[in-house]
């Protein structure tokens, strides 16, 4: 499949919206369940948007900035891996695996904008020590747009000015190298999960981990809406029972129960 230089240019204004979002971090548009969602519906066929969404998100579900550290970027993979699936014709977890080079572009064009970028707080502290609202004000929205715009163009170069050559490139991969890549994309789902415990499984939440592992493993049920309602039921049930702990803390407090006597 060919995409077309309309879909093209709307892949250039959703990337460009998402890299802004990405910024701004207001809407998470920029995360691959959505982006590949609205990369489905532009080069219609929503299903494999979605099944691409979702591989890719898992696989980078536990990828995130640390300190300076800059992970993959997973707007880019998020829309190239449906659209290597939909020029290519491979599979979501093949396309996955083809993707990666092209979010590792879009982290090194993230790190070259924060190293040109150094001068922006200097100048912001020049603005905002003369109270010059309005020059402060246009600096932070003329770079975040202007980056926005540079990513959302290089999207339009990698989804719909190289589609040739890419695809070209791919179709010429034997076969065991095809195969490679999509049991790489296989399991990069449960790298990204493995990720994610690493830096949020705690003691206390071992029990909701174990209840979700048997209820998606040994219970038959249509789809994970089940597992979705228990969950969302369990951590309303721990926020309500905190709420109430604070609150008797609090007049615990009140009431003396930690006062020096004075």
């Amino acid at each position: 499949m060919q995409l077309t230089l309309v879909q093209g240019f709307l892949l250039f204004i959703v990337g460009t919206i998402c890299q802004f979002d990405q910024q701004t971090e207001a809407f998470y548009w920029f995360r691959p369940m959505v982006a590949a969602f609205f990369t489905g519906i532009i080069l219609g066929n929503v299903e494999l948007g979605v099944t691409c969404g979702a591989v890719t998100e898992l696989a980078y579900l536990g990828m995130t900035n640390v300190g300076g550290t800059v992970p993959p970027d997973p707007l880019f993979a998020g829309i190239m891996t449906v659209v290597l699936a939909y020029t290519t014709g491979q599979s979501a977890e093949t396309a996955l695996g083809l993707s990666y080079p092209f979010a590792l572009l879009a982290q090194g064009i993230g790190i070259l904008f924060k190293t040109v970028y150094s001068f922006v707080p200097h100048k912001l502290d020049k603005y905002a020590a003369e109270a010059d609202v309005k020059h402060f004000n246009g600096l932070i929205w003329g770079v975040t747009i202007f980056e926005a715009v540079f990513c959302g163009f290089v999207i339009f170069l990698c989804s719909y000015a190289l589609q040739a050559p890419i695809q070209a490139f791919v179709n010429s991969f034997p076969t065991w190298v095809t195969h490679g890549l999509e049991v790489a994309g296989g399991i990069l789902p449960a790298v990204g999960l493995a990720m994610l415990l690493l830096t949020t499984l705690k003691p206390e939440t071992y029990p909701y981990l174990f209840i979700g592992f048997v209820m998606a493993t040994f219970l038959k049920m249509p789809n994970v809406l089940p597992v979705a309602i228990i969950g969302t039921s369990l951590a309303a049930i721990d926020y309500m029972y905190q709420k109430r702990f604070d609150e008797q803390k609090a007049e615990a407090i009140d009431d003396g129960g930690d006062s020096d006597g004075i």
